[in-house]
């Protein structure tokens, strides 16, 4: 055991813009702010980083450019003593080997890719010798049962959660406030052949549908009982406020899904498609598992292209959608968070 604070460095190759840049900001922020260690993150595009988290330089996560030629020799003194590649990022061979040099090994993890597929408690914490070098890598994988390494989520969360001002939130961006009579509606999805006919939809309704769309360039306006208000792009904290504010909030990827669950308010997944259509298992694996699974499948589906998108039978259930959204976020909440996890099993073996 050490006794430092433990040096961690996450590497992180942006495939999902966004995504995978969140998450793992989430998760140094978290080490770094929670559990006092010296964390860098290396990663390859900077860019998604300016957008999520602004102040990002002003934090106590390092953050450095991941060069496309990684300098060498790279000295074994120079490595973390937790080495953590996200979603299966390949580590510099010259930081490998220098790994490898050190009297003692550091704990080395892949943070894996979120999935709620049966498969997945069995193969967390698995280890992986290397095959040339005295070196070991275990598999760490996020989940939402016991036997995976569960879900970031911050300490003061519920802090900020009960401090958070609905009003003055709506006031700065423009939006009315509150009312019993609408139905306020988040959007941030990846580009989606369904949505045309789903604003149709909501423009048809009878019930006054307000939509939020961060990020979007499209100018605000009002179209039959539609009111399409465009936001400017919101760093992680804030993100979070918008979704405390409406009433449903459709999300995608690995990030904003597990924002919306803390949340605990009904939403859609987008899924981040893949090859293979592997997507739609993780999405029905996800379906079985949450309380409101049955509720949710035929609209969820459609939102990722099995079928047509049926918005009046889907807003008629959402009433009876807020019970089982809250039940399986404190389901989720009663269980240790994944940089708290992480931490537990890196000690385990520092």
């Amino acid at each position: 055991m050490i006794n430092k604070p433990i040096h961690c460095d996450i590497f992180c190759a942006v495939v999902d813009n966004f995504g995978d840049a969140g998450v793992c900001w989430r998760l140094a922020r978290q080490l770094a702010d929670e559990h006092g260690w010296r964390v860098r993150l290396w990663i390859d595009d900077v860019a998604p980083l300016r957008q999520l988290v602004p102040d990002h330089a002003a934090g106590p996560v390092e953050v450095r450019v991941w060069p496309a030629t990684w300098p060498t020799p790279w000295l074994a003194v120079d490595c973390g003593d937790v080495v953590v590649e996200a979603f299966a990022c390949a580590v510099p061979s010259a930081y490998v080997e220098a790994m490898a040099s050190r009297t003692r090994p550091p704990v080395w993890l892949n943070l894996e890719y979120l999935s709620a597929e049966s498969w997945v408690a069995g193969c967390h914490g698995l280890s992986s010798p290397n095959p040339s070098l005295p070196l070991v890598k275990h598999f760490f994988f996020p989940g939402f049962v016991p036997g995976t390494g569960g879900l970031l989520r911050e300490r003061n969360y519920d802090e900020r959660r009960k401090a958070f001002d609905e009003a003055a939130f709506r006031d700065e961006f423009g939006l009315p406030q509150e009312s019993t009579h609408e139905l306020t509606i988040s959007l941030f999805s990846y580009p989606n052949p369904a949505l045309p006919e789903l604003m149709r939809a909501w423009a048809a309704s009878s019930q006054p549908i307000r939509l939020l769309r961060p990020g979007s360039r499209e100018a605000t306006q009002t179209i039959g009982n539609l009111s399409v208000h465009a936001l400017p792009f919101l760093p992680q904290f804030r993100y979070d406020e918008l979704l405390w504010a409406c009433d449903l909030n459709f999300v995608r990827g690995e990030d904003s899904f597990v924002r919306a669950q803390w949340a605990a308010k009904p939403f859609v997944w987008h899924i981040y498609p893949q090859a293979g259509d592997a997507h739609r298992k993780k999405l029905d694996a996800f379906l079985v598992i949450h309380p409101a699974g049955t509720q949710l499948r035929t609209f969820w589906q459609a939102w990722n292209g099995q079928g047509t998108a049926d918005w009046a039978g889907f807003a008629a259930r959402l009433p009876d959608l807020k019970a089982p959204m809250q039940a399986w976020t404190k389901t989720l909440a009663a269980c240790p968070d994944l940089a708290t996890r992480l931490v537990q099993f890196c000690i385990e073996r520092l």
